[in-house]
C-alpha cells in the first residue's frame, strides 16, 4: 500500500512539472468573404460545410469587424494589431491618390489621401514574435502589403517560408486554375487543373507535416474568394440548378449611389469558387485530424472586408446588411470571425460583443501563453471566450478614400449599438443603432443630436490622436460634371451587370472551351 502511495506521489508530481506542449496555430483569411457567405452564417445559398466546422467547434463572433472596408489596410492591422491610421496602409497598395486620382476618371469632391506603401519595417509583426519563442513561421496566399522592389514579403516580415505571396491583390497571373504563373508558387506537371486554393492548402499541410514536432504559426491567406471569379463546369451546374430552384429574380440589382448591387445570392460561378475554396479547408482540417494536432492547434478565419456586392465582379449579395466591400456601411468591415482555441475548457460558442481583426494579435499570444509587450490597438478575446466581459470600448475606422465599389471617404465610430459615419466630402453624419437597424436604413442623428455630437467629437480626437490624414477638396472639381458622369455611368454598369448575371444563370453558359484551365484531357 505504501509503495501504491509512493508510486502516486511521483507521478503527480512528474505530471505537475511537465510544461503543457506549445499550441500551433493555423490563421486563415478568405479574401473578399462576405459576413453572410457561409451556411454557419445564414446563407441558403452556398455551402461550406469545412469552414461552418470551425464555427460550430470554436466561438463564432456574431459581430467580427475587419479593420477596413478594402484589403491592405485589414491585412496589415492582422499582423500588427494596430489601426490602419496607425499604420498607415489606409487603402488597397496600388491605389491612385492625390492628383492622379483624377486619371480614374470619377469627377469626384475630393482628392484621396496618401498612404503608406507597404507594410513599415519598423512595426512587429505577429509572426515575428512568433519566431522569437522559436515557432515555426509559414506564409501562403494572398500578400499585397509590398513588393520584391520594396523588400517587403512575407519573408521580410517574419514569415520563414512563404508560397505564392507578392504584390499582386488578386490570382491575375494565371487564375483560380493551375497553372497558376505566380512567382513564388510552384507550378508542377501533375497539378495541372488543380485550384488555387487547394494548392496554397496543400502548401500549408506539407509545412504542417514537416514541422508537427515544433509549435507552428501557419498564415493562409487565400487569394479567393476575389475577382475574377472561376469554377469547375461541374460546380457551375450544381449551384445553376440551385439557383432556379430557389427562384430567379427578374432583376438582380438595386441603385446604390454611384453603382448598381447585388441583392440575392444567386451566383453560382461565386458559389463553385466558394465551395473550392470550402474544401482547400477541408483538406487541412482533415490533415491535423489525421497527425493528431487538432486538440493542440488553434484556427482562426477570418475575411479582410466584407462581401463585394458592387464592383469587381458584383458577385454576392449582403442583404440585409447595407453595401459591401469598399463601402462605409457595416456590409463593408462586418465579416465571418470564428476562433476555435482547443485550451479553453468549455469556451462560449457564440458572442454578440463587438471584435475586430486587430484584436487577434494579443489573443493569440494570450493563447500562446506568450507576454504581450507590443502596443497595439487591439484587445485580447480570450476573457470573452471564458464567458467574462471585455469592457466598453469604442472602435473606430478611417478610410480617406473612394471605394472601387462606390464608398465614400469618411471615419466612423461604433460604441454599443450606436454607430456614427462622418462624411468627409460634405461634412454630413449619419448616426444608426444597430440593434433596431442593422440595415442602416434610418439616419436618427437629428432625433439623437446631443448623443451624436458626442460620438463626433470623440471620433474627431481619435483622428487627431492617431494622425489620421483627411482628403482635400479637389479645386478643379465641378458638380455638373459629376452628375452627368454619374448618371451616365449607373445606367451603363446597370445593363452591363444584369446582362452578365443572366449569362452566368443561362443553361448554356460557357465562359471559354475549358473553363479557365480547369478542364483536364
Amino acid at each position: 500500500m505504501r509503495t501504491l502511495i509512493i508510486a502516486f506521489v511521483l507521478l503527480t508530481f512528474l505530471n505537475c512539472e511537465t510544461p503543457a506542449p506549445q499550441p500551433n496555430f493555423l490563421f486563415i483569411v478568405a479574401d473578399d468573404l462576405g459576413h453572410k457567405d457561409l451556411s454557419a452564417t445564414g446563407s441558403e445559398f452556398y455551402e461550406t460545410p469545412n469552414i461552418d466546422r470551425i464555427a460550430h467547434e470554436g466561438t463564432l463572433f456574431t459581430q467580427g469587424y475587419a479593420n477596413a472596408s478594402v484589403c491592405s489596410p485589414s491585412r496589415a492591422s492582422l499582423l500588427t494589431g494596430l489601426y490602419p491610421t496607425v499604420h498607415g496602409i489606409t487603402d488597397w497598395i496600388g491605389a491612385k491618390y492625390g492628383t492622379d486620382w483624377r486619371k480614374v476618371g470619377r469627377k469626384t469632391q475630393l482628392l484621396p489621401s496618401e498612404y503608406v506603401k507597404h507594410l513599415p519595417f519598423e512595426l512587429t509583426t505577429l509572426p515575428e514574435v512568433f519566431k522569437t519563442h522559436q515557432y515555426k513561421t509559414f506564409f501562403a496566399g494572398k500578400w499585397h502589403l509590398g513588393s520584391v522592389e520594396q523588400k517587403s514579403l512575407p519573408t521580410d516580415h517574419g514569415f520563414e517560408i512563404n508560397k505564392g505571396g507578392y504584390h499582386r491583390g488578386g490570382p491575375y497571373s494565371g487564375g483560380y486554375f493551375s497553372p497558376f504563373n505566380n512567382p513564388f508558387l510552384e507550378d508542377k506537371p501533375k497539378e495541372k487543373g488543380m485550384t488555387l486554393s487547394m494548392k496554397l492548402a496543400r502548401e500549408t499541410t506539407d509545412f504542417i507535416k514537416s514541422n508537427q514536432e515544433k509549435p507552428f504559426f501557419a498564415y493562409l491567406s487565400f487569394y479567393a474568394v476575389h475577382a475574377p471569379i472561376q469554377t469547375t463546369q461541374e460546380k457551375w451546374l450544381k449551384y445553376q440548378k440551385k439557383a432556379v430552384d430557389q427562384g430567379i429574380l427578374e432583376e438582380g440589382f438595386s441603385m446604390e449611389k454611384r453603382l448598381p448591387i447585388r441583392i440575392k445570392q444567386d451566383n453560382p460561378v461565386y458559389a463553385g469558387l466558394l465551395e473550392q475554396t470550402d474544401e482547400a479547408v477541408g483538406h487541412i482540417l482533415n490533415t491535423l485530424d489525421e497527425l493528431k494536432l487538432d486538440e493542440n492547434t488553434v484556427v482562426v478565419f477570418v475575411s479582410d472586408n466584407g462581401g463585394v456586392s458592387a464592383g469587381d465582379d458584383f458577385a454576392t449579395s449582403n442583404l440585409p446588411l447595407r453595401g459591401g466591400k469598399g463601402y462605409q456601411w457595416e456590409a463593408g468591415t462586418r465579416i465571418p470571425f470564428f476562433i476555435k482555441a482547443p485550451q479553453i475548457i468549455n469556451p462560449e460558442k457564440k458572442i454578440n460583443t463587438p471584435v475586430t481583426g486587430a484584436d487577434l494579435f494579443p489573443t493569440l499570444l494570450e493563447l500562446a501563453s506568450i507576454k504581450n509587450t507590443t502596443p497595439v490597438d487591439g484587445k485580447s478575446l480570450v476573457p470573452l471566450m471564458e464567458k467574462k466581459s471585455l469592457g466598453e470600448r469604442s472602435l473606430f475606422w478611417h478610410y480617406p478614400h473612394y471605394g472601387n465599389q462606390g464608398g465614400d471617404p469618411s471615419a466612423i465610430i461604433r460604441k454599443g449599438y450606436w454607430k456614427l459615419i462622418h462624411y468627409f466630402e460634405d461634412g454630413k453624419n449619419e448616426l444608426y443603432q444597430l440593434g433596431e437597424d442593422m440595415g442602416e436604413s434610418t439616419n436618427v442623428f437629428d432625433q439623437n443630436t446631443e448623443l451624436g455630437i458626442a460620438l463626433k467629437n470623440e471620433l474627431e480626437q481619435w483622428l487627431e490622436t492617431t494622425g489620421a490624414k483627411i482628403p482635400e477638396k479637389d479645386p478643379l472639381h465641378n458638380d455638373e460634371e459629376e452628375e452627368k458622369w454619374l448618371s451616365q455611368h449607373k445606367q451603363k454598369m446597370k445593363l452591363k451587370v444584369e446582362k452578365r448575371r443572366a449569362f452566368q444563370l443561362d443553361p448554356n453558359y460557357l465562359p471559354n472551351e475549358d473553363w479557365w484551365g480547369s478542364t483536364v484531357d
